[in-house]
């Protein structure tokens, strides 16, 4: 679907807005934490206009789209996220004056789904789970309804899309490389794929020295367990992401959802900073793989990013009694 150009329905205004949407992307600050042993810094994503790393993917799928005539005004867009994608896109589209439909599950946070119902005139939600233990397959099912039942659409495929992981490669990665300069270790939450894959193969063609380590959750298929339930959005994946396939990475880490909501309470005590889900899995790893590193030799640089905010997380990952009815055993002392 995605070698696909027809021409003769390029919207030439609509491709100079989308191209406008895409210049004025922020350029996300890069800070440095203070960590024994390590020079480790975060790329703070969580400062994009929709709050998370989606948005890069999302505005250089629509750009392409657009250009090889995919989408027009008449079209409709529509897309299964657990959350963050779906923002990114239903906030661009919103400007573009194309109509977007979002496929939702129960897994999504409440703030989220207001937001997206505000955004949106249509919203879909997928209830019934999918024999996984999760959702995916059921909001992929009913995206494949929508795709029938509409006339004129278009479906990223964020999970396969190669534009995705173009976006990381070209944005992302490229303002992580100018900010840091040289990255011997970088890790990555999993979910899709595009990040990992964009960031990796830019980062890996620059400092082929550097390991990318791929963080992942315990319930996601990724990297070839049984799928079963998870609770908290935005990190793991009920299948295994085409866009994987050619991610370079060095090392692949698996957590559980408790080590999850422990990286995200660490994270806000020890930095100050309030960040999702995935971003907390990340620094869980970052901080064990680390634990008592006195290596010889100048200090690893070690990078990751701040993929999106902690806000839509106040009443899961941050909430004690959410944790402890879901997440049990877990301790829920924290910040």
């Amino acid at each position: 679907m995605f070698a696909h150009v027809d021409r003769g329905r390029t919207d030439g205004e609509l491709l100079d807005r989308a191209g406008a949407l895409l210049g004025d992307l922020p350029r996300t600050p890069v800070v440095r934490l203070p960590h024994p042993g390590i020079r480790l810094y975060a790329k703070m994503e969580l400062e994009n206009r929709t709050g998370s790393a989606k948005d890069r993917a999302a505005i250089w799928i629509l750009r392409e789209a657009i250009r090889r005539g995919e989408i027009t005004r008449a079209t409709t867009v529509v897309e299964s996220s657990s959350g963050n994608f779906a923002l990114a896109l239903a906030s661009f589209l919103n400007e573009l004056d194309v109509p977007f439909v979002p496929v939702l599950d129960p897994n999504v946070n409440a703030s989220t789904e207001r937001t997206l119902r505000r955004l949106c005139a249509r919203v879909e939600k997928a209830t019934e789970p999918d024999g996984t233990g999760g959702y995916l397959l059921s909001r992929l099912a009913r995206v494949a309804e929508l795709r029938a039942e509409l006339s004129d659409v278009y479906w990223p495929d964020q999970y396969a899309n190669p534009d995705g992981a173009r976006g990381h490669y070209e944005l992302t990665a490229r303002e992580l490389l100018e900010d840091i300069g040289r990255i011997d270790y970088l890790f990555v939450g999993v979910g899709t794929g595009a990040t990992i894959n964009g960031l990796s193969r830019r980062i890996g063609e620059e400092h082929p020295q550097a390991a990318v380590v791929a963080v992942d959750v315990e319930g996601s298929a990724i990297f070839g367990a049984p799928p079963a339930r998870r609770r908290i959005p935005g990190i793991g994946s009920s299948i295994r992401p085409p866009l994987i396939d050619d991610a370079w990475i060095r090392k692949v880490v698996v957590l559980s959802e408790r080590d999850e909501v422990a990286g995200c309470r660490a994270l806000l005590r020890d930095h100050g900073i309030y960040a999702g889900g995935s971003t907390g899995c990340v620094y869980t790893a970052i901080t064990r793989h680390f634990d008592g590193h006195t290596g010889a030799g100048p200090e690893p640089v070690v990078a990751f990013l701040c993929a999106d905010s902690g806000t839509p997380y106040a009443d899961t990952v941050y909430a004690d009694d959410w944790v402890a009815r879901h997440l049990t055993p877990v301790a829920t002392e924290g910040a």
